[in-house]
């Protein structure tokens, strides 16, 4: 046994354990499992968009009740991100996992069976919740047990599966409305349907280990997780005897006075807050931007086009994230993405003609998909699981998602009553702006590529004279 070895605490063995671990099969079903709950949160949050095209004549909505359908699941999201963030914590991740599928099985059916507007706008909150507790639950569980090389990579092809929802929401509701169901049961349809891939995945989240970081970090019982480890793992941790205390909890008071972590909370929020604004209020109001442009079109003309747009720019976007996450950094891909959208829709705003001929408005907002898919899509999620301390990871996660849902609301609230009062152009040239807000925000993390995940997350200060971040060393990127 090396000196080395000999001196680590037991859960520093785990979690050494875990960082050099290869990929598994167990890796590929975690990322399944985890991803299914994404597809349905971008499912139900994207299905909506095209509902609205049918709600809005049956029950007589106003732009102001358009725009609070759209966004209400939004809010519920920062209320459900919180809650299901700080019980992650608190109670671990294995005992809250599928709750909050739960919650997204029964909203989406009781939306489904909606009579009126209130109705409809009480339970796209119920789901709102669900949608919300996902993220942190889901997103921690994944990042820990995934490796340090490929981290990013497992965690963005879990993420992947939001834009999988978002592509199979339009095709949903272009199958419904090619094949002629009538208007009423399709929205239905529509919004009902959503249950299904949250229904298919409760048994395995139900069946999930708790994540051996949590278990050896926070409850202090390595045995236990090297024990779980082994068993999805033989072998993968044999640990050597220790003295010194365990890691504690860090409690929320001592969260909220870490200067580290609420520099850290700062970056990680602050740059999902500003995507979200623009990219909800963007996705939201799509088949009215597009009504906007195409004279007179069909709910199925107009569910055509975004299917066209999700598959050309949003897939491709995504595909190429993904080959890049772990040999970029984090920060490169973040900030690229960010820059690429907010130009692309800053010249929607200003170049004459942009809103008017179809072709250049189709590569200028296809283009801000694709930024959006490549970059921030993955990477604010991928930032807000590894950036935190193992015992409030869920938590800052939990706040990091629960803020940039509220960021979500405000797009997807102001959007239609923007297109309705100032115009396509000036709608796009404010999405343009508030990506380019989100770089500042980015810069302020630390770069966590080919790093382990307690040094990432280490809440100490950086002694002065010391660089934030330390440089990722050659090799650690394959």
């Amino acid at each position: 046994m090396s000196a080395a070895l000999a001196a680590e605490q037991p859960a520093e063995q785990v979690d050494r354990a875990l960082d050099e671990a290869p990929p598994s099969m167990f890796h590929l079903k975690t990322a399944v499992t985890a991803g299914m709950g994404f597809l349905t949160d971008s499912y139900d949050l994207n299905v909506i968009s095209t509902a609205l095209l049918l709600l809005k004549p049956e029950f007589n909505l106003s732009p102001g009740q358009v725009g609070l359908l759209g966004s209400t699941s939004l809010i519920a999201s920062f209320a459900g991100a919180l809650l299901f963030g700080r019980l992650g914590d608190l109670l671990g991740r294995k005992r809250i996992y599928g709750i909050e599928a739960a919650i997204m099985v029964v909203g989406a059916l009781a939306t489904a069976l909606s009579p009126n507007f209130g109705w409809l706008l009480v339970t796209r909150f119920i789901l709102g919740i669900g949608i919300g507790g996902d993220y942190p639950i889901s997103a921690t569980i994944m990042t820990e047990y995934a490796n340090r090389r490929s981290r990013g990579k497992q965690v963005a092809m879990m993420f992947s599966a939001y834009t999988a929802g978002q592509v199979l929401a339009f095709t949903v509701a272009l199958t419904l409305l090619a094949a002629g169901v009538n208007h009423d049961l399709a929205w239905r349809l529509m919004l009902g349907i959503g249950a299904l891939p949250a229904l298919a995945v409760l048994y395995n989240r139900r069946r999930m280990p708790e994540s051996p970081r949590y278990t050896a970090s926070v409850l202090g019982d390595a045995h236990r997780a090297a024990s779980d480890l082994n068993g999805l793992a033989p072998g993968a941790v044999t640990l050597a005897p220790a003295a010194g205390p365990r890691r504690t909890r860090i409690t929320l008071r001592e969260f909220f006075t870490s200067r580290r972590l609420m520099i850290t909370l700062l970056g990680t929020a602050g740059a999902w807050f500003m995507y979200d604004v623009a990219v909800y209020g963007n996705s939201i109001s799509q088949p009215a931007i597009v009504n906007s442009l195409v004279a007179h079109p069909s709910p199925t003309e107009v569910t055509a086009i975004n299917l066209i747009l999700a598959v050309l720019f949003s897939v491709t976007g995504v595909c190429f994230g993904i080959f890049l996450m772990d040999r970029i950094l984090r920060k490169t891909q973040q900030i690229a993405g960010l820059t690429v959208c907010g130009v692309a829709l800053l010249a929607i705003g200003v170049v004459p003609g942009a809103t008017t001929d179809l072709t250049l408005f189709v590569v200028l907002f296809g283009l801000a998909s694709f930024g959006s898919t490549f970059g921030p899509s993955p990477t604010t999620m991928v930032f807000a699981a590894e950036s935190f301390p193992v015992s409030v990871r869920s938590t800052g996660h939990g706040l990091s998602a629960g803020i940039a849902k509220a960021g979500a609301y405000v797009g997807a609230l102001a959007a239609p009553l923007m297109l309705a009062g100032v115009g396509l152009r000036a709608t796009e040239f404010a999405a343009g702006l508030c990506f380019l807000l989100g770089i500042p925000f980015t810069l302020l993390l630390r770069e966590p590529s080919g790093r382990s995940l307690e040094d990432v997350g280490d809440a100490r200060p950086t002694p002065a004279g010391q660089s934030v971040e330390a440089p990722v060393p050659a090799g650690q990127l394959p």
